[in-house]
């Protein structure tokens, strides 16, 4: 029985000796899912340990990890904390411009990555760092798993995964008793992991999160919703995103449930068909993309099938979520529930992946309301949860029974909630951060004398405690009128419709709110193929007369919405106009987590927003873009600019 407080190496070294044969991960390859142990991951991270100790890397080194979810990276981080080290999971997406900055601020020189994609782009970072002035110490290996296409690369400090595991076998054999004094020596208080900010306002801060914060965050979502050896869960999202690593790091070795990685980010539906996961998380925009995809089949479904799917839905929108609720229902709804489960919400969930969904969870970013609502509906036990990288994206969770749409939920086990004389959100407890890494700065910022941690959120507690999260506290401003204004509670009532990706709302200091919208291409894509709607791409098509009418009628059901809500009529989209491309990372318009840099957008299309404001009815732009590739080009349109439907404002009864 281990007696000392513990670490994740120390909690896999457990699972291993409970039940060595069980399974702990699996992944697909080549069509075929492929199986570890407990007691085989155990060993693996015990080789690689040893294979980095040979290296040179030691205690508070830190190991960049970059690469889609695979079951060696998930090891690569045990391997490094089993040393006393420390991972630092970076986005796989980011270009090498943006990449160096993350490994010169962590003074990365040990890296594992995926494949050769990862690899050259390692290779190209270790070019840029060698270029700066002042750099002392750069890459020095680079470990990759996957060794297809670099049979030919000479490259110094390049290997294999099993060449390191290799080298670990010997280094083992040669020092006994190494890894597991190392493992031994591990303090609860160690910093467990690195995880970078999205940079949403400025440049990445590496945020040092302890494994007792981690293992506390993993224990209370555990226990709140009873996971287990049971449990299966589909591991898919960014391993540098903080909901990653609390599902798929701290509450699989808490819980001891089974990990799965899919074959490539494009079989994840399959994949997830194929395991039937009874545990599932994803940030609103994968629910959004779930629905479009719903919704366009439904569109291309025979009239009998549209007819009954409209009739059910409408059933499941009046008493879906009460029934899941544990609400009081009428026997006839509940028959007629039961009858539309047969035939289509059962048949729907399948199709989503989520016939066996016990548990699923978003968070990431405010989900609207009623996308939220849908799921639901249909019998998915959708939850949110609530939390910064800060705070090990732990600072709510939405219990059974007690879920309401328009909150994140209550204080999580360990959990202290405040809310400050400004509005802004306050917590306090066992989740939350160490310290940003080598910013004493940024972390006396954001940790006030009484260990509260500053989210940046503005929020209100309702009388059951139960936290609504209203917008960023910066982001929350007045129109002249002096109505609130919460931009991203519009931009979420946007995103609902399928056909819109996603939307930037402005109206701080105006007098009226005016939107920018993209629209989603496959789903309106499909709706002008259907109408015969001839196009060339996305810039035509997001400037077809059609498709502005058809958002345009999606904005007036929203208006039609706010009219409706105590204290939103007067936020209203008054204008909008549709971009003439996608707003992408690569063009520093998204961040890696896809969350809105809405000051960057003001100032990059700023002659769209006076356009907006000035009563134009056109503006022509030419935008400057970044290829996969690495190339740059132009994209240029002249966009029409559209007066949008609005409606008199309800008022509040008395």
């Amino acid at each position: 029985m281990q007696t000392t407080a513990p670490t994740f190496p120390r909690l896999l070294l457990a699972h291993a000796e409970a039940r060595p044969e069980a399974p702990a991960v699996r992944e697909k390859d080549l069509g075929i899912w492929q199986t570890w142990t407990w007691n085989a991951v155990a060993q693996e991270v015990r080789e690689m340990a040893c294979g980095l100790a040979s290296l040179g890397f030691k205690a508070f080194d830190n190991l960049a990890i970059v690469g889609a979810n695979r079951p060696h990276l998930y090891m690569a981080v045990l391997a490094a904390q089993s040393l006393r080290g420390v991972p630092v999971p970076l986005y796989q997406d980011a270009v090498a411009s943006e990449m160096v900055f993350m490994l010169n601020d962590a003074s990365i020189e040990f890296v594992i990555v995926e494949d050769q994609e990862q690899v050259d782009k390692l290779l190209e970072c270790r070019e840029l760092q060698q270029g700066q002035e002042g750099q002392q110490q750069g890459i020095r290996h680079i470990i990759y798993d996957d060794p297809k296409g670099l049979r030919h690369y000479e490259q110094p400090g390049l290997m294999s995964y099993e060449q390191l595991r290799e080298l670990g076998r010997a280094f083992d054999k040669a020092n006994a008793g190494y890894y597991d004094r190392a493992v031994a020596s591990g303090e609860a208080s160690d910093v467990g992991v690195i995880l970078y900010t999205s940079g949403t306002t400025g440049r990445p801060k590496g945020v040092c999160q302890t494994h007792a914060s981690f293992i506390a965050a993993g224990r209370g979502g555990v226990e709140t919703d009873k996971l287990g050896p049971g449990d299966n869960i589909m591991s898919y999202l960014p391993m540098a995103w903080v909901g990653d690593h609390l599902f798929s790091v701290a509450q699989w070795l808490v819980g001891g449930f089974t990990l799965n990685c899919p074959e490539s980010a494009e079989t994840v539906m399959n994949d997830m068909r194929e395991i039937g996961p009874s545990y599932y998380f994803g940030p609103p925009r994968t629910f959004e993309g779930l629905l479009t995809a719903v919704s366009i089949r439904m569109e291309d479904a025979a009239a009998p099938k549209r007819w009954l799917y409209a009739k059910f839905m409408a059933l499941a929108q009046r008493v879906g979520a009460d029934i899941l609720n544990g609400a009081p229902v009428s026997t006839g709804d509940r028959f007629m529930y039961s009858l539309g489960n047969l035939l289509i919400y059962g048949p729907l969930r399948n199709v989503l992946g989520m016939s066996r969904i016990r548990v699923a969870y978003t968070a990431g970013a405010a989900i609207g309301p009623d996308l939220f609502r849908f799921y639901r509906s249909i019998g998915v036990n959708l939850k949110q949860f609530y939390g910064q990288t800060e705070t090990c994206a732990y600072v709510c969770l939405q219990q059974d029974g007690k879920v309401k749409l328009q909150t994140v939920g209550t204080a999580a086990p360990g959990i202290e909630l405040k809310i400050a004389d400004d509005g802004e959100v306050l917590v306090r407890g066992v989740s939350v951060l160490k310290e940003y890494y080598k910013r004493p700065d940024a972390t006396a910022e954001v940790l006030d004398a009484n260990g509260y941690f500053h989210t940046g959120d503005a929020g209100v507690l309702d009388s059951e405690g139960h936290l609504r999260i209203i917008d960023r506290a910066k982001d929350v401003g007045r129109l002249v009128g002096g109505a609130i204004f919460a931009p991203n509670y519009i931009e979420n009532k946007l995103k609902f419709f399928p056909q819109i990706k996603e939307a930037v709302c402005f109206g701080n200091g105006r007098d009226e709110v005016c939107a920018f919208v993209n629209i989603d291409f496959e789903a309106v894509g499909n709706w002008a193929e259907r109408r015969g709607l001839a196009y060339g791409g996305y810039v035509d098509l997001a400037g077809k007369p059609e498709v502005l009418t058809l958002v345009a009628e999606c904005i007036a059901k929203v208006n039609a919405d706010l009219a409706a809500e105590d204290g939103m009529g007067e936020t209203q989209i008054a204008r909008f106009l549709v971009l003439h491309k996608e707003l992408d990372p690569d063009d520093d318009e998204l961040t890696r987590t896809r969350k809105v840099r809405r000051g960057f957008i003001a100032e990059k299309y700023a002659v769209l927003v006076d356009a907006l404001y000035g009563g134009k009815t056109a503006q022509y732009i030419e935008t400057q873009v970044k290829f996969e590739d690495g190339r740059t080009g132009v994209v240029s349109a002249t966009l029409k600019i559209n007066d949008a439907k609005t409606f008199p404002i309800v008022k509040a009864a008395a």
